[in-house]
């Protein structure tokens, strides 16, 4: 059976580079093209790059359907250790469910060198969320609302699905049960970005975040942007930080 067709802007995006590496992570039903302004900053400042395209996005919702937390973080396992493998250190950075993933890599692998969170997803959502979704699934409801394209800027638009898929966003809420308590595997240096205007992951995801793992911790408050921040008004200072970040920790 052929692949899906990729939706045009959410191509991948691979970089040589080095000796050091970034891996670059999209969010929950978006896609790369969230996340190419800052890969492509840290291809500029000399860092090998990928930045994969999930399981189940940037094609059609119906493909997202049967995909879960298992297949994306799978995804990121084989992507990392691709890249650790021509790269003396590595730095992983992501955007929503992709600062989950982040996170989720960094708690398991010690080697990593440090962690851009961007408005990342580590609190998980309350009991009483996740009913309402198996009660949606129930009454045979397979999607709820888009929360994709939160956005401040009027000229900037998130390639994201048009609906969010309820059976993957509930693999994402048991994900987060598990991660939660890992935090403090995470002893790297690690840069939480996050927007108080955030209307997809409460702001509260990045305190939790920063007061939990074990290692440095540096803060960026985004005062002009909603949750797709990379697009958004601050991206500029996403990634002139993020790129200083990782030049920083891959210097050690």
């Amino acid at each position: 059976m052929s692949e899906p067709a990729v939706l045009a802007g959410a191509e991948p995006f691979s970089a040589t580079g080095g000796p050091h590496g970034v891996l670059v992570v999209h969010g929950f039903t978006g896609c790369p093209q969230s996340m190419r302004g800052l890969a492509q900053a840290f291809a500029v400042a000399g860092f090998a790059v990928e930045l994969p395209l999930l399981p189940g996005h940037g094609t059609t919702i119906d493909d997202m359907q049967s995909t879960t937390w298992t297949d994306w973080s799978g995804c990121v396992e084989v992507v990392y250790n691709e890249l650790a493998s021509r790269c003396e250190k590595i730095v992983v950075a992501g955007l929503s469910m992709g600062g989950t993933l982040a996170v989720w890599l960094a708690a398991h692998h010690p080697e990593i060198a440090g962690v851009v969170a961007i408005n990342a997803a580590i609190d998980p959502p309350a009991e009483s969320f996740r009913q309402m979704m198996r009660q949606l699934l129930a009454d045979g409801h397979t999607t709820m609302p888009a929360v994709g394209n939160d956005v401040a800027d009027p000229a900037a638009h998130e390639l994201a699905y048009d609906a969010t898929p309820l059976n993957p966003l509930l693999s994402l809420c048991e994900a987060g049960d598990g991660l939660y308590p890992k935090l403090a595997n995470v002893h790297c240096p690690v840069i939480v970005m996050n927007s108080p205007q955030d209307h997809v992951v409460p702001p509260v995801s990045s305190d939790i975040l920063a007061s939990r793992v074990s290692g440095p911790v540096e803060r960026v408050t985004l005062e002009r942007s909603y949750h797709v921040a990379t697009l958004d008004n601050d991206k500029e200072e996403i990634e002139a930080r993020a790129v200083d970040f990782a030049l920083k920790v891959t210097s050690f």
